[in-house]
């Protein structure tokens, strides 16, 4: 096992944009990675989903990923790295920071195209899988 990675939205909203599938893309990697998901990435990527069939898949699809539930220790993760960022001048929104809080909470990295991570410290970012 390669390791755990929480997949972001970016991930799937940049290989979608690509004309790539990226449940395939994902599902190829599986048997290495343990492949999670959060509650924020959920809401975002199936908010854009614009065919049924399409939201459907994508919807089963992770229901099958390791879900990471936003906990109390999640929020008081988030709201710690809101404060410490912001006094560093690098302020991030909040459903990144729980994104980022949820990959801490888990040991996961995050599988992301979205630069605002490199700002969080001991968060691990992967730009793909392998």
């Amino acid at each position: 096992m390669a390791g755990r990675a929480l997949v972001d939205s970016s991930y799937f909203i940049d290989r979608l944009r690509a004309g790539s599938d990226p449940l395939e893309e994902l599902a190829g990697h599986s048997d290495d990675w343990e492949l999670l998901t959060c509650g924020v990435v959920q809401v975002e990527v199936l908010r854009g989903m614009k065919h049924k069939k399409a939201h459907q898949r994508v919807t089963e699809y992770m229901g099958c990923m390791l879900y990471v539930p936003t906990l109390n220790a999640v929020w008081e993760r988030a709201a710690a790295l809101a404060w410490s960022l912001d006094r560093l001048g690098r302020s991030m929104q909040v459903t990144k920071l729980l994104i980022a809080s949820c990959a801490l909470e888990s040991d996961a990295a995050v599988l992301t195209f979205d630069s605002d991570f490199l700002n969080v410290p001991n968060l691990r970012i992967l730009r793909m899988l392998g």
